[in-house]
């Protein structure tokens, strides 16, 4: 079954940069670079909240209009890679960062932005 590890969290300053990493694995029918793939993340006390996504090529991308400008969500399907490079962090960013193929997701990464 497809595993999904995020990575790259942190805790950062208003206005600094983080770049999340997600590496996939177990693709037993198919490949990575068969797949869109998302990012969406959960504040404290909130739901799940899309935040973009990426094309299976890479050609494609999406984003939430609240990070428009300031992330930017790129592939590397040679190495089953997603990548969410975060600029201009806000408070309002924080909150827990999850990889999504279709229904999995993985365990996340915390982004904390704080001064």
């Amino acid at each position: 079954q497809v595993q999904l590890v995020e990575s790259g969290g942190g805790l950062v300053q208003p206005g600094g940069s983080l770049r999340l990493s997600c590496a996939a694995s177990g693709f037993t029918f198919s490949t990575f670079s068969s797949y869109a793939m998302s990012w969406v993340r959960q504040a404290p006390g909130k739901g799940l909240e899309w935040v973009s996504s990426i094309s299976n090529g890479g050609g494609s991308t999406s984003y939430t209009d609240s990070v428009k400008g300031r992330f930017t969500i790129s592939r590397d399907n040679a190495k089953n890679s997603l990548f969410l490079q975060m600029n201009t962090l806000k408070p309002e960013d924080t909150a827990v960062y999850y990889c999504k193929i279709g229904g999995v997701r993985g365990q996340g990464t915390q982004v904390t932005v704080s001064s």
